[in-house]
């Protein structure tokens, strides 16, 4: 038996790289983050970061190879996932932990209804009969309040709008209880009030199921209403951890200081859009020190030479050499 859970899921000094012909990416860089029961925890930060890649090794999708995951740990209920057999890594996979990608269109398999793709796990997994998987496809859709559930239940993904085939992929990833819902930027490509109305069914369903929550976004404007902890990765690493409202009341890392001043303001309007200076880094080719001292606006020449180690701040750390300065810097 394995030693009592500390958390339902926890992610520790997690590495992992993709080989090509020419070179080694260095996509994860020794994340760790946990999440509890019932919990919200938002994993924020630039395309390209390894929010997405981290959800992929937790979920066990990875393809391998290319990808190659040379240490770590994701522990689930105290089980370490790497060490378990695939056929061991199914069983969990959408029973315990699910996941919803971020493309609902391509997701959504073009010929065959809606209803019968819910279903189909159902059928596949737990030896459901057509008519009861139906049944069961019914009550998800009207869960997440598709209207009309039963009549549209047979319709084909074109047939819905872009939030609607969201829904339709949470009902899918709900199909088998999980514990933990992984939603992959669930709002890409919606119109605003569609990203607000998939935020706040999330939200609900978070609460009603008593499920946790991870949320993978680049915008911290959607998340605050939702999340109770965010974790900001850049370069692979997780560099500011901190309860939500710690984050927008005072950023302790200038690259979240610099995504929170990226975000369009009511009072701001007519003026420029406040930007982050230059490139993400390239993964083969990772800058010495602080990964992010190219573009830092408090770069000193220790963030050349040294990683930063994780300065504890309260509830929360940041992986800055001069975190308390810019805590306190809030211009």
């Amino acid at each position: 038996m394995p030693p009592a859970a500390k958390h339902l899921l926890e992610v520790k000094d997690l590495f992992v790289e993709f080989k090509s012909r020419d070179a080694v990416a260095k996509v994860i860089n020794g994340v760790s983050y946990h999440l509890d029961a019932g919990e919200t925890l938002a994993v924020l930060g630039e395309s390209g970061s390894g929010k997405s890649v981290t959800a992929q090794a937790i979920m066990g999708i990875l393809e391998m190879p290319p990808a190659r995951i040379p240490s770590g740990q994701i522990l689930y209920n105290g089980v370490d996932l790497l060490k378990l057999p695939e056929e061991k890594r199914r069983e969990v996979r959408g029973k315990e932990i699910s996941m919803i990608f971020q493309d609902a269109l391509s997701a959504l398999n073009p010929v065959f209804p809606v209803g019968w793709q819910i279903g189909e796990v159902l059928r596949k997994r737990e030896g459901k009969s057509r008519a009861d998987a139906r049944k069961r496809a019914i009550e998800l859709m009207d869960l997440v309040k598709i209207p009309a559930a039963r009549q549209r239940v047979g319709d084909y993904p074109h047939q819905f709008s872009g939030g609607m085939r969201q829904r339709v992929m949470i009902a899918m990833s709900l199909a088998q209880d999980p514990k933990v819902l992984i939603a992959d930027e669930p709002t890409t490509a919606l119109d605003v009030t569609v990203q607000a109305q998939i935020m706040d069914l999330l939200g609900d369903l978070r609460r009603d199921l008593n499920m946790a929550l991870i949320l993978i976004t680049h915008d911290l404007g959607v998340v605050a209403d939702v999340a109770d902890r965010i974790a900001v990765m850049y370069a692979g690493r997780i560099i500011e951890e901190a309860p939500v409202y710690d984050i927008y009341e005072a950023p302790a890392h200038p690259y979240t200081k610099g995504l929170l001043a990226s975000i369009p303001r009511l009072d701001q309007r007519g003026q420029k859009l406040a930007t982050i200076k230059g490139l993400p880094p390239n993964l083969a080719n990772i800058p010495s020190g602080c990964p992010f001292h190219p573009r830092c606006p408090y770069a000193q020449p220790v963030c050349r030479e040294l990683v930063p180690a994780k300065h504890v701040l309260g509830p929360r750390y940041s992986a800055c050499h001069f975190a308390q300065e810019v805590v306190s810097d809030q211009r």
